[in-house]
This record gives structure tokens, C-alpha cells and sequence, in this order.
């Protein structure tokens, strides 16, 4: 059976920039970067801490229909295509360093019953969410509105 999560993808505009973006500004480590034919590449990034959890940074393409890949690009350009969750040990340090760097923040820390979550696009668009996380019970829901 299962035994657990080893790869995500993330669409990106551009796999060179988003590399730099995903090891130079985040601190991710490159696992592979292969050419596997005209319309194919195979780059994938590491979290040094995670290292068994690949992200592989793809454009849309082929094999996906052109209605598709049109929409995936649409998507993109609007900023709609949601990436992945990043947990960090000080969401607030997390939010300056990376705003110093010049990263898009869409919302800065605020405490939700789950810890502290700030809101962040990657270089391409993909919402991105940085949790400083704490412990917590249903019951820290009741009233709470997420919007």
C-alpha cells in the first residue's frame, strides 16, 4: 500500500526562474534537473529538512490538451493556482526575511487557532501559506470566521 507522499507539482511560468526562486529566495535544495525531450523537463526541489518530499516545478504542456494548457496559463496570469503550505518556526521572521528578498505578501502574520499564518505568491502566482503552527482542539473554531 501507501506509505507516503514523495512528489508535488507546482506549475510555473518558467522552471528556470522558479528554480532560482524556489532554492535562492526559499532555501530549497535542486534534487533533479533533467531535459527529457523537446517538451520536457524534470526539475525537482528539496527541502533540505524534508528531503524525501520533491516539489517538481513543471510548466503546463503538453501531454494536457491546449484548452487546458490555455486555462492553466490563464489561471497563472490572474494569480489563481494554489502551491503549497510551508510550516516555518517564526511566521513574523519568516514574513520580514522574505519580504526583504522582495517576496509578494497577499496577507502578513495573523493568529488563527492553528498558529500564525501569513499568505504569499511564489514567483509564478501560486498562493503559498506560511503557518508558525500550535497545537489545537476543534473547540478553538467555534465563532472563528477565515475570511
Amino acid at each position: 500500500m501507501i506509505t507516503n507522499i514523495a512528489l508535488v507539482s507546482v506549475w510555473v511560468r518558467d522552471v528556470d526562474e522558479s528554480k532560482a526562486f524556489y532554492t535562492d529566495v526559499l532555501g530549497f535544495e535542486v534534487r533533479d534537473d533533467l531535459t527529457l525531450g523537446p517538451d520536457f523537463r524534470w526539475c525537482t526541489v528539496v527541502h533540505p529538512q524534508q528531503p524525501e518530499l520533491q516539489l517538481h516545478l513543471t510548466t503546463p504542456t503538453t501531454p494536457l490538451p491546449d484548452y487546458l494548457v490555455e486555462a492553466m496559463q490563464r489561471a497563472q496570469a490572474e494569480g489563481g493556482l494554489p502551491g503549497v503550505g510551508l510550516n516555518v518556526a517564526d511566521c513574523q521572521k519568516a514574513f520580514d526575511e522574505l519580504s526583504a528578498k522582495g517576496v509578494e505578501f497577499l496577507q502578513e502574520p495573523q493568529q488563527r487557532p492553528y498558529g500564525v499564518e501569513a499568505l504569499m505568491r511564489d514567483n509564478s502566482g501560486n498562493w503559498m501559506v506560511l503557518v508558525e503552527p500550535r497545537d489545537y482542539t476543534p473547540e478553538d473554531f467555534a465563532g472563528v470566521d477565515m475570511s
